[in-house]
């Protein structure tokens, strides 16, 4: 089970609680919440005013002052309430540490989008060069969760908005993948938001309106043996993307589908990775 980010820093250190001024503090470089809510951060604000900041803010020094390592809304409500100073507990963390804790901290709130989640994702495996597989045991998540978010990454950005503002939801925006075409995704989202479909209706439109040839491949797909979509259904959930297997008498091909350079050399990554071991 992944440990709470107070329960990451209780490093045995002696760490003091300082008064730090808050011209000092930057926001951490890694924190995956693009949007604050500022009803919550007033609420919140007035409460520090009333009672003042009961658990200090953590940091990491810098050479220019300090990154908040957990505790941004904290420290943007003080500053909503005019704190010249805060509460802060400074720790000595590497770059690796910060990410993760923000992150893990965001995740427990449960208050990040899908989309930011899935960016956090990416973003901590590009910065730290680390698998799906990797992502997923630090965060004590399903490896084929952490390859389901991805995906939400490859929708056009006009949808992607429409997610973070909740207009969609991620299970809308993964159905929405099954289509090819970015204007056909971006049209049909629209009207999915515009008149209130359920995600159960986008999969049956789709379904319903899928091209002869689509159609095609779907029959070939119910015909193909039980062992054989089991073994795409396992590839599927191991690489995070469609897997097609296909046989003609003593031969075979095995196709991964991808939507874009980065996903291109994820996947080969995956594989060199898997070669090795």
């Amino acid at each position: 089970m992944v440990k709470s980010a107070d329960e990451r820093l209780q490093l045995d250190d002696g760490s003091a609680i300082q008064q730090i001024a808050t011209d000092q503090i930057k926001p951490n470089p890694y924190q995956p919440r693009k949007t604050f809510d500022d009803d919550k951060l007033d609420d919140l604000s007035r409460s520090i005013q009333q009672h003042g900041i009961l658990q200090p803010i953590v940091l990491r020094t810098t050479i220019t002052g300090y990154h908040i390592v957990v505790g941004e809304r904290r420290f943007r409500a003080a500053k909503r309430a005019e704190l010249t100073q805060v509460p802060a507990i400074v720790k000595s963390l590497s770059d690796e540490d910060m990410m993760e804790l923000a992150i893990i901290e965001n995740l427990q709130r449960e208050d990040l989008n899908v989309i930011e989640e899935a960016e956090s994702y990416r973003k901590l495996m590009d910065d730290l060069q680390l698998t799906q597989q990797q992502v997923a045991q630090r965060l004590s998540k399903s490896r084929p969760y952490i390859a389901n978010m991805l995906r939400l990454l490859h929708l056009p950005s006009t949808v992607m908005r429409m997610i973070q503002q909740g207009e969609l939801s991620g299970a809308h925006g993964r159905t929405l993948l099954a289509l090819k075409s970015t204007a056909e995704i971006t049209k049909l989202a629209k009207r999915a938001h515009r008149e209130a479909w359920s995600v159960r209706y986008l999969e049956q439109y789709i379904s319903d309106n899928k091209s002869p040839r689509e159609n095609h491949k779907q029959q070939d797909t119910n015909t193909k043996p039980k062992f054989i979509k089991q073994q795409e259904r396992q590839l599927k959930e191991q690489y995070g993307t469609n897997v097609a297997i296909t046989t003609k008498k003593n031969k075979g091909q095995i196709t991964f589908e991808f939507t874009s350079e980065a996903e291109f050399k994820r996947l080969v990554q995956q594989l060199n990775d898997k070669y090795k071991n």
